[in-house]
């Protein structure tokens, strides 16, 4: 059973930080790209960040800067740091993995920034 779950979601100040979790289980993390999309109230999904199973890792131009993504191929684990975080930044935050076949999907945790 595959199983993606994300952690570290919560209330940050502006101008702060907050270092997003996902443990991964079922699949082999290593051959997967993973990465983080987050969606905003009554805003479409959009990607935060990719990174390859090699470790190459790919931003949208919108999203350069703020937020970096890692992996751990060890604890099967993708990781998104978070800095000088804007309201704007609201939203559910949701890891996913993608292989040659198959895509996968966490439920998502949500990041709230406000005073």
């Amino acid at each position: 059973q595959v199983q993606l779950v994300e952690s570290g979601g919560g209330l940050a100040q502006p101008g702060g930080s907050l270092r997003l979790s996902c443990a991964t289980s079922g699949i082999r993390f290593s051959l997967y790209a993973m990465r983080w999309y987050r969606q905003a109230p009554g805003k479409q999904r959009e990607l935060v960040a990719t990174i390859t199973s090699s470790g190459y890792t790919i931003y949208p131009d919108s999203m350069k800067g703020r937020f970096s993504i890692s992996r751990d191929n060890d604890k099967n684990m993708v990781y998104l740091q978070m800095n000088s975080l804007k309201p704007e930044d609201t939203a559910v935050y949701s890891c996913s993995a993608h292989g040659l076949e198959n895509d996968y999907w966490g439920q998502g945790t949500q990041v709230t920034v406000s005073s």
